[in-house]
């Protein structure tokens, strides 16, 4: 009788499959997390005296309150696309990425200085020193882009860049979080980025740009790009 014979005989549990490897298994579980939701999870209760800031919002224009949240964490809002290119210039930032349905909007005010990519190479990620992307909206009350796979022609070109700058439309804005919560829809994939990217250490010492852009910027425009 072999070993093995001999282990089931005295009930031990079989060996596991590993015809599927962990790799495999991991990965499937984490396409299945993804997959889109039925329907979304109800609404949680909550006091809204409590979670909203109203004295903050009340009557008050939303692009005006988004500058000035976002202004607190370190996020620039620029009056139109020509600032943000004088800025990328005044920057040294001259080579980098914009979405394609932005390049219209965007394309009279780069100069023959500048570089610009519309198809975004993740192989490459040191060559982009800034990014321009359409975002799916904004929180004005917490200073919050809303980044979505639906809106967003990439997503890494939002998050690998030194320099992130997304274009919000003016219509898109949500005045508070629970109105950012209700927007949500079935996206795959919805990111909030409140500032640049942060991380502090045991001491407290605050660092941005470690695991994203360390420059966020953005841009309200009237319009809906095509």
């Amino acid at each position: 009788m072999s070993l093995w014979s001999e282990l089931l005989e005295f009930g031990e549990p079989p060996r596991p499959d590993y015809t599927i490897s962990d790799r495999d298994q991991i990965l499937t579980r984490v396409s299945k997390a993804l997959e889109k939701l039925p329907n979304r999870a109800l609404m949680p209760l909550y006091d809204s005296k409590v979670v909203i800031q109203h004295s903050v919002l009340a009557g008050r224009d939303p692009v005006e309150v988004l500058g000035e949240r976002m202004q607190r964490v370190n996020t620039k809002l620029f009056p139109n696309p020509a600032a943000i290119v004088t800025y990328l210039e005044s920057q040294g930032w001259l080579r980098g990425y914009c979405a394609p349905a932005l390049w219209r909007t965007f394309k009279a005010h780069f100069g023959p200085n500048f570089k610009v990519e519309l198809h975004f190479e993740s192989r490459r990620l040191d060559d982009y020193q800034f990014s321009i992307t359409l975002a799916g909206g904004a929180i004005a009350e917490t200073g919050t882009i809303i980044l979505t796979d639906e809106i967003s022609s990439s997503r890494l070109s939002s998050l690998a860049p030194w320099a992130h700058f997304a274009v919000i439309l003016r219509e898109d804005i949500l005045l508070d979080v629970p109105a950012g919560i209700r927007a949500l829809g079935l996206d795959r994939s919805t990111i909030w980025v409140t500032g640049p990217s942060k991380t502090a250490d045991v001491e407290g010492i605050l660092i941005e740009g470690v695991h994203g852009p360390g420059v966020q910027g953005a841009v309200v425009i009237e319009q809906r790009v095509k």
